[in-house]
């Protein structure tokens, strides 16, 4: 059985074109399961505990970020 997860397009990431270098996908992950170590860096999912719910996708202004079926 396949489930959705978010994952993130490296070529696509770019944290410097957020604001102060934050992801905002990362802030709009309500379970807060996409994570950015700091300011500048490219954010990391949680797969296994994504829910799919594509908050972060909606969020990402360079369209980085996609629902994928594993």
């Amino acid at each position: 059985m396949s489930r959705k997860v978010a994952l993130i397009d490296f070529k696509k990431c770019r944290p410097g074109q957020c604001e102060n270098g934050v992801c905002v996908a990362a802030l709009a992950c309500s379970s807060k399961l996409l994570k950015q170590e700091e300011p500048f860096s490219i954010p990391m999912t949680e797969p296994f505990a994504c829910r799919a719910c594509g908050d972060c996708t909606r969020a990402c202004p360079l369209k980085a970020i996609n629902i994928v079926s594993m």
